[in-house]
């Protein structure tokens, strides 16, 4: 397979970069062209592996919107900043900021991204865009060139995930590093930066390791659970490898928190991903490698209210809970997406079980404007859409090969190596990010 070619940002270059569209390994489930073949055929993944000789080809009337980019060491873990561009933003070109963590080779050589992505165009032709001339449309590929201005903190150590919060005036990114350590950052420089050419050359010139705004050492290991409140501003919630939770508290000047010392403590092992009930304030959920979820009250410690002890059959990775309806998503090392209703929950019963995914599934989110659809990313190096709204007699006639496929799978995106990450954009309605060790991937698919 031919290399794509792409422009590329360096880890240790803080000048403005871009990113570019590129053509690259990727399939739609419902149309692949395969070399060789006069006819195209349907590829699944997971279902028949490729034959020598045969080629994915990206099939771009299956995007609305696709571009790709690269962070010189890759980023494990990322999170959407919401900008003040307005809601429910579909016309092109978009633009994003987004916050990551590097997990470079050495603990020196890591840094905190703050990354603003801008003229983002779709993958058709906009309405009289149209040119019989190859100069204009040649120019016009120039004005269409996606721009990308990138601000980096250095950070002494891997990141294993960030999350960002707005509390009032600040925004907050929470890290949880490979140091064992869990650090507080104020955006604002940074920010500033992606937005100015003046600040980004002033940012450049006193540029220094970051200095967190609170740590929190009490973990005495390190960790990838991590979640802020949407319900106070400016808690938070960690968990760690060994088992242990803690929740912070913030107080008034917005520069340090209180932890609590007493950890939740009801896992027997790692704790992989932590949730807070975007409805109670007190409320969270937590998923282990101890196979278990579980479903806490601050206000109740040191134990779990709620538990289904075997919600999966190895580790369970990660976990989203939704919105509007009483629903948790899970994932596990079994490759298997579960969706669980918090009313039927000790029954140990999930209302839906699907099996796609054929590795670890590493990712999974609700979209955050329609309840019934989520996304889930994995070790298998598929991102995949899906819509619980969806029932058998909803789906016409299909392709052989994708008779025996749920009706609810929307669409199956490739092109990535290890996908580690994927979020929804909140302001951006269909747009999905994900991450991987190849790099970021930017895009809406035609099914969501």
């Amino acid at each position: 397979m031919s290399a794509p070619e792409e422009d590329t940002f360096d880890g240790d270059d803080g000048e403005m970069d871009e990113i570019d569209e590129v053509e690259c390994e990727e399939s739609e489930m419902g149309e692949e062209g395969m070399e060789g073949e006069e006819d195209s055929k349907v590829y699944v993944p997971g279902l028949e592996p490729l034959q020598p000789g045969e080629e994915l080809e990206m099939d771009r009337s299956a995007y609305r919107m696709y571009h790709e980019c690269q962070t010189g060491s890759p980023c494990l873990s990322f999170d959407v900043l919401k900008d003040g561009d307005g809601e429910a933003r579909d016309q092109y070109p978009l633009s994003m900021l987004l916050c990551a963590g590097t997990q470079a080779n050495t603990a020196l050589s890591n840094r905190l991204l703050i990354m603003r992505m801008h003229n983002l165009h779709g993958t058709e032709k906009e309405e009289g865009d149209s040119s019989d001339e190859d100069s204009d449309e040649e120019e016009e590929d120039e004005d269409k060139k996606p721009e990308m201005e990138l601000a980096m903190m250095s950070h002494y150590g891997g990141v294993n995930r960030v999350r960002v919060t707005q509390r009032g005036e600040q925004s907050l990114a929470a890290v949880w590093s490979d140091k064992g350590q869990v650090e507080i950052f104020d955006l604002k420089a940074s920010l500033e930066a992606v937005h100015n050419s003046a600040a980004m050359a002033e940012y450049i010139k006193n540029q220094k390791e970051a200095k967190p705004l609170f740590s929190f050492s009490g973990h005495m290991t390190e960790g990838f659970a991590i979640d802020w409140s949407p319900k106070v501003p400016g808690r938070l919630v960690t968990g760690d490898c060994k088992k242990n939770i803690h929740v912070w508290e913030p107080q008034e000047g917005g520069s340090s928190w209180t932890v609590d010392q007493r950890p939740f403590s009801s896992h027997s092992k790692s704790v992989e991903d932590l949730q807070w009930s975007p409805t109670e304030a007190t409320v969270f959920a937590s998923c282990s490698v101890d196979q278990s979820i579980r479903v806490w009250d601050t206000r109740a410690p040191p134990n779990s209210m709620l538990s289904t002890s075997e919600a999966h059959s190895s580790d369970v990775n990660v976990i989203s809970w939704n919105r509007t309806e009483p629903f948790l998503l899970s994932g596990g090392d079994d490759g298997l997406l579960k969706v669980w209703d918090l009313r039927q929950f000790q029954s140990g019963k999930p209302v839906a079980t699907f099996k796609q995914h054929s590795a670890p599934v590493t990712s999974v989110e609700w979209n955050p404007v329609d309840s019934s659809v989520f996304a889930a990313g994995g070790a298998d190096d598929v991102v995949s859409q899906w819509d619980l709204s969806v029932e058998s007699s909803d789906v016409g006639a299909r392709a052989e090969g994708l008779k025996d496929l749920p009706p609810q799978l929307l669409f199956l995106h490739q092109g990535q190596s290890e996908v580690k990450e994927i979020h929804w954009h909140p302001q951006l309605p269909g747009v999905m990010i994900s991450t991987a060790l190849s790099g970021f991937n930017v895009f809406r698919t035609i099914s969501v």
